[in-house]
């Protein structure tokens, strides 16, 4: 924050709902540095609104002891790197300290004070609605912004620690047990409708480089136009079956709806219902699959896709994916076939650097579903690209640094084309048994055995195939 310029100062002030004060604040040129260093009576003059004043001189205050505790906190980790420089050095450090500062999350992360109105509707049991579901959100957004310092991109930990913090404070949000994947998706969709209109922060144009730009977009209100009037050609090139007033006011709608940032999730479930017949037909009729997705493109979320599977088979793929990859880690990673594997290996070397119980579990589990072929002698490439190329037309799945908890990343393709990016190993070997279901993609012979040892679990076979 030292480092800010005035304009990065402004785009803080705005995100806190604190844009009144921007004019004043370009007046008077007040940088990070300067606004760090203000006092109670520099803050009386700069802001006439007592409730302002008091909000500012907090987040400032907040920021100043989180600042101290952090600094203290590298003076024992520079301490320790003198008495134990092979644990704390080099390319470790950068790791070692956001694990502490997610370790901190664990800790410490409390939910915030909800406005009166979402207190009662709390109080009261009662399952909110669209619009109050929103007013959660947004509070949870800006509590998460607090924690983060300003930054406006947290890793995925950090929204499991938040939603799990509400639904253990609520369970009744949690409905039909899909409440978690609601909640941090919508939390996720917030956080990017509060980085769009940002131009001038460090971080938020790194990231749109990295994830935006380079699949061809331009500016943002250009390209959602374009994509609208692409959509509304789309629905008019429809084939004959699909033509209709009814037909065609959903798709256009689920095609609009998909184009914004802060979606109405219920209303696009509801419509998902409704075009699931002729969805199906689609995709019995062997329609390429880039058309089904130009006209539902809600198929691309991990969310709809799980639904979709569970409409097909009344089965939740992702609580299964979680439980088969809790109970078969271990007897896997055990397994003398996998002993020398880079995979496993790659693992081995990764757990001497943590000794934190859940961090050791979530590696355990990558690797275990990583090396799932390797344990029934399939052909890796048709089930993942570890820190490679993808190369299967096939579902497959793109995973880049497994193991580095602030930094991995999994992805789902199709056809060589990205479908989605997704949060674990869970979610990513969920998607990708959903996916040969959902899309009806005939499994391939080199890897047969490992899909059809999952799917008997999934689908709780009387006598489900066995590990090797």
């Amino acid at each position: 924050m030292e480092s800010w310029s005035v304009e990065q100062v402004c785009n803080w002030l705005k995100q806190r709902n604190l844009g009144e004060l921007v004019p004043k604040f370009r007046e008077e040129e007040v940088s990070g540095a300067a606004l760090l260093a203000l006092n109670d009576r520099m803050v009386q003059q700069l802001v006439k609104k007592i409730g302002h004043q008091a909000v500012l001189m907090d987040l400032i205050k907040k920021y100043q002891q989180q600042k101290s505790g952090l600094e203290s906190f590298t003076y024992c980790c520079e301490t320790a790197s003198q008495k134990f420089p092979e644990v704390i050095s080099g390319k470790n450090q950068k790791s070692f300290f956001a694990r502490h500062k997610t370790l901190q999350w664990t800790s410490s992360y409390a939910l915030p004070d909800f406005p009166y109105d979402v207190k009662c509707i709390l109080a009261e049991k009662k399952c909110p609605d669209h619009s109050m579901r929103i007013r959660i959100i947004e509070f949870l957004q800006a509590d998460m912004t607090k924690y983060l310092e300003g930054s406006l991109y947290p890793n995925s930990q950090q929204y499991n620690i938040v939603v799990n913090a509400l639904l253990q404070a609520y369970p009744f949000l949690d409905e039909d047990g899909n409440g978690f994947l609601l909640w941090k998706r919508a939390l996720k969709d917030r956080f990017k409708y509060v980085r769009r209109p940002i131009e001038d922060d460090e971080q938020v144009l790194r990231n749109k480089c990295k994830f935006g730009h380079r699949r061809g977009q331009r500016r943002k209100s250009s390209f959602a136009e374009n994509k609208l009037d692409d959509v509304q050609g789309q629905v008019e090139e429809k084939p004959a079956h699909l033509k209709g007033s009814a037909m065609d006011l959903h798709i256009k709608w689920l095609n609009q709806e998909y184009m914004k940032t802060q979606r109405n999730w219920e209303e696009v479930d509801n419509r998902m219902n409704v075009t699931i017949e002729i969805r199906r037909k689609m995709i019995s009729d062997k329609t390429p699959l880039k058309d089904i997705l130009r006209l539902f493109p809600f198929l691309r979320c991990p969310y709809q896709l799980f639904r979709e599977f569970q409409l097909l088979t009344h089965m939740d793929i992702y609580k299964k994916t979680v439980e088969i990859l809790e109970i078969y880690s271990e007897n896997i990673l055990s397994l003398y076939v996998v002993r020398n594997n880079p995979i496993n290996i790659m693992l081995q070397e990764n757990l001497k650097q943590h000794t934190e119980e859940d961090v050791l579990k979530y590696m355990k589990m990558t690797a275990a579903c990583l090396l799932l072929p390797e344990v029934f002698g399939d052909d890796s490439s048709l089930f993942a690209a570890v820190n490679e190329e993808v190369k299967a037309v096939t579902p497959v799945l793109e995973v880049k640094n497994p193991f580095n908890v602030s930094s991995c990343e999994f992805a789902l393709y199709i056809e060589r084309e990205e479908l989605a990016q997704l949060d674990d190993c869970t979610m990513a070997l969920a998607a990708l048994l959903a996916a040969f279901h959902v899309f009806d993609i005939p499994c391939p012979k080199r890897i047969h055995r490992t899909l059809n040892f999952l799917e008997s679990l999934v689908f709780e076979v009387r006598n489900p195939a066995s590990l090797p």
